[in-house]
């Protein structure tokens, strides 16, 4: 398999996958503070959005969850 092919396969692999997650998390700690922020400032629109994202991101997390446990013993950069 070439090195091209590998990085293809990175997204689809489970340390992709864990990547995702990571970044996807890392997400998380904007909103928390866009949440904080509305509420002091007592922004209700503000705070929909808020709750919005983090739904977003929760499912998002949820998702790549899924993804990998189907993955199991088909990594692709391991084969």
């Amino acid at each position: 398999m070439s090195a091209l092919n590998k990085a293809k396969g990175f997204k689809k692999s489970k340390s992709g996958t864990y990547l995702s997650m990571a970044g996807t998390a890392f997400g998380a700690l904007g909103v928390a503070k866009q949440i904080k922020k509305a509420r002091a400032e007592q922004d209700t629109l503000r705070l929909i959005d808020a709750t919005v994202s983090a739904v977003a991101i929760v499912t998002g997390l949820a998702i790549l969850y899924r993804e990998l446990k189907r993955l199991g013993d088909d990594d692709v950069l391991l084969g």
